[in-house]
C-alpha cells in the first residue's frame, strides 16, 4: 500500500468518526425546538450559501490568486462549521442549544449545496453532481444521522460511545495532518509569499465579523455561535468532496489543508472577543 493510499484511508476514518461524534452529541429534540423558527434556518442559509460564496467570489476577483487556489477558496466557502465548532462556542460562552441546531442544519446544507453549487462556481473542474454527492452522503450525512439516531433512541449508549468516537476522530486528525505535511509539505511551503493564506484569513475575518454584527435580532450568544460556525469550515466534508473531483489541480488540496490552522486561529481569537462583548452592554444589531 502506498503512502497516498494510507492517506486516503486515514481521511475516510477521520471524516466518518468526526461526523459520527457530532451526531452522538446532538440533542435532536432541542434542535427541532430551535428550528421551529424559520428565521433561524433562513439566516443559516443566507450566511452559509449566499454571503459566504459571494464573499469568496469577491476575494478571488480582488486578489491575484492562482486558478487552483481560487478553486480551493470557492470550495471551502460552501462548507461551514468544523467538527470542533462546539468547543469554540463553549469558549465564547455562546448558546449551545442554538449551536446544536446550527450544526445540524449546516451539515445537511453542506451535503445538499456543495455538490450542487461547486460545479457551477468552479470553472474547468471535471466533476458531476453525483460524484460529489456520493462521498458526501456516505462519509458525512450517513455517520451524522447514525450518531443522531443512537443519541435519540439509545442515549445511554451514545454517552458511552461519544468520548471514544471523539478520541478516534482527534487521533486521526493528527495522523491526517502528519501525513499531509509529509506528502504536501513542500507544496504548502510554496504558498508562502502567495496570496493564498491571506485570502483565507480575509474570508474568515470578514464572514465572522459580518455574521456577528448583522444579527437580524438574534441575541448576543446566538450571534456569537452563528459567527463561529461561519468562521470554521467542515474540513471533513471538504475532504470528502475533494476525493470526488476527477481532475483536481495540484494547488487545490493545499488550499484546503490551509483551512485547518488558519480557521482555528481566527476562531480562537473571535471566541475571546465574543466573551468580552458578551460581558458588555452591546446593543443588538
Amino acid at each position: 500500500m502506498t503512502l497516498q493510499s494510507v492517506f486516503s484511508v486515514t481521511v475516510v476514518v477521520f471524516t466518518v468518526s468526526n461526523l459520527a461524534a457530532m451526531g452522538l452529541e446532538l440533542n435532536l429534540r432541542e434542535v427541532v425546538q430551535t428550528l421551529r423558527s424559520g428565521r433561524t434556518i433562513g439566516l443559516i442559509l443566507l450566511w452559509g450559501w449566499v454571503v459566504g460564496p459571494a464573499l469568496a467570489w469577491l476575494i478571488i476577483r480582488l486578489l491575484p490568486l492562482s486558478e487552483a487556489h481560487a478553486a480551493g477558496l470557492l470550495l471551502i466557502s460552501l462548507a461551514p462549521t468544523a467538527p470542533f465548532f462546539p468547543l469554540m462556542v463553549r469558549r465564547a460562552h455562546g448558546d449551545m442549544t442554538f449551536a446544536g441546531a446550527f450544526m445540524f442544519v449546516t451539515t445537511l446544507g453542506v451535503c445538499l449545496f456543495l455538490p450542487l453549487l461547486a460545479p457551477l462556481l468552479i470553472k474547468n473542474l471535471t466533476v458531476n453532481t453525483w460524484s460529489l454527492a456520493r462521498p458526501m452522503l456516505l462519509m458525512v450525512l450517513l455517520p451524522l444521522l447514525a450518531g443522531t439516531a443512537v443519541k435519540l433512541y439509545i442515549p445511554g449508549a451514545a454517552d458511552k460511545l461519544f468520548p471514544v468516537v471523539k478520541k478516534i476522530g482527534g487521533l486521526f486528525l493528527l495522523i491526517v495532518l502528519a501525513l499531509t505535511l509529509v506528502i504536501y509539505g513542500r507544496d504548502m511551503l510554496g504558498t508562502v509569499g502567495s496570496f493564498a493564506p491571506g485570502a483565507q484569513i480575509l474570508f474568515f475575518v470578514l464572514l465572522t465579523a459580518l455574521s456577528y454584527r448583522v444579527g437580524f435580532g438574534l441575541e448576543q450568544k446566538q450571534r456569537s455561535s452563528m459567527a463561529l460556525g461561519m468562521c470554521t469550515r467542515n474540513i471533513a466534508a471538504v475532504f470528502a468532496a475533494y476525493f470526488g473531483i476527477l481532475n483536481p489541480p495540484p494547488g487545490l488540496f493545499v488550499m484546503v489543508v490551509l483551512v485547518v490552522p488558519l480557521a482555528a486561529v481566527v476562531a480562537l481569537l473571535a471566541a475571546r472577543i465574543f466573551v468580552r462583548l458578551g460581558h458588555g452592554a452591546e446593543p443588538r444589531a
